[in-house]
């Protein structure tokens, strides 16, 4: 789906940056307002994030109003939720974010998954970008403790990860 959006949105690369915004922070759209789950969004504060002009982020809306796969999807979404990596170094917790080389590789999360598991940390928090909608997906792992930099070769010989990160 992220290759047709850049296809549609081709020399048009602040239309693109609204609709990165749009998809990593889970907004929808309903007609040519924005928002988050029930909570409406102006579109002067993603302009302002995106760092393009108000009518950029109207014309990028109407746009996707008038094609009607894009619009189901738009319409449709919804923030998955509360995320504690923000907070995770607070409430002490272990963060751990993986990033591979084909997110359609099957194995990956239950690989991590179970390396979490073999040194005694219960997943708080598992938040997986979707690869189809997000042009970089990450898998994010949060941990009832902190996660010891043990597990970073260990993550790695998982096949197909690239590069994990521990804080």
């Amino acid at each position: 789906m992220w290759s047709k959006i850049q296809s549609m949105l081709e020399g048009q690369p602040e239309r693109l940056k609204v609709v990165r915004i749009i998809l990593e922070n889970g907004l929808g759209l309903r007609g040519s307002e924005v928002y988050l789950n029930d909570i409406e969004i102006p579109v002067v504060r993603i302009a302002k994030l995106a760092g393009v002009d108000r009518r950029t982020v109207d014309e990028t809306i109407r746009m996707i109003e008038r094609n009607p796969e894009f619009k189901s999807l738009f319409s449709n979404l919804r923030s998955a939720g509360l995320s504690l990596r923000g907070v995770a170094k607070q409430l002490g917790l272990g963060v751990v974010e993986i990033i591979v080389e084909d997110p359609h590789k099957p194995g990956i999360i239950a690989g991590a998954t179970q390396l979490f598991s073999e040194l005694g940390i219960s997943i708080r928090q598992a938040l997986v970008d979707d690869p189809e909608l997000i042009p970089e997906p990450k898998l994010v792992l949060i941990g009832d403790r902190a996660v010891p930099g043990e597990i970073i070769p260990r993550l790695l010989k998982i096949q197909g990860v690239t590069k994990v990160s521990v804080y």
